[in-house]
């Protein structure tokens, strides 16, 4: 059994950065990725609370250790590994509310993209004629 951590597929595919600014494909961008914070921001509360759990458990070990007269020594580094696990939880909690926040702030742009280019996006989707260039009118 290993102790090293294996990362958990949640089906979510990377999105390609590349340079197509074209409505349709940066409304799907950014919801791709408002999904993909937003599953970040569960499974990272998830071991939030797996740390938190372990860190309560750990406390326990580094009592019955001391109720066993044991040595000090062992008690000390239960004692530390609940403590790290602790602090690590808290940092993960952090971490996981920025994850959240950057999904609801990533919905909020992808609204106000559809509000301001949505429109206009459909006008130029919907007519049979080619839509000059950009630029093409400033000359």
């Amino acid at each position: 059994m290993s102790s090293d951590p294996e990362p958990r597929s949640t089906g979510a595919q990377p999105v390609p950065a590349d340079d197509d600014n074209r409505y349709k494909a940066v409304q799907a961008k950014l919801a791709a990725l408002s999904r993909a914070m937003g599953d970040a921001g569960l499974e990272l509360e998830g071991l939030r609370r797996s740390m938190h759990a372990n860190a309560a458990r750990s406390n326990d070990v580094a009592t019955d250790i001391a109720n066993a007269d044991l040595d000090a020594r062992f008690v000390g580094l239960t004692d530390n590994v609940a403590l790290a696990l602790g602090g690590a939880a808290q940092e993960v909690r952090t971490l996981s509310d920025s994850a959240q926040e950057t999904a609801d702030l990533t919905h909020q742009t992808r609204t106000a993209h559809s509000q301001l280019y949505g429109a206009l996006d459909d006008i130029r989707s919907n007519r049979r004629e080619k839509t000059p260039r950009p630029g093409f009118f400033d000359r």
